[in-house]
């Protein structure tokens, strides 16, 4: 590589530990929302029991 190699293989190392750590926040990110909207889900319910409770 001409002497660059020690610059390519660290820029790739980069990207790479970029890449898993987007993919790991965006998974995170999709489990909060579906955990918030679980709740949110519950909480209607629970509201719509509390308020006809037949």
């Amino acid at each position: 590589m001409g002497g660059y190699a020690p610059y390519v293989w660290s820029c790739y190392g980069l990207t790479a530990i970029v890449l898993v750590g987007m993919e790991w926040a965006g998974r995170r990110q999709l489990q909060l929302a579906q955990e918030k909207a679980r709740r949110r889900a519950q909480m209607g319910a629970q509201m719509a029991v509390a308020e006809n409770p037949s």
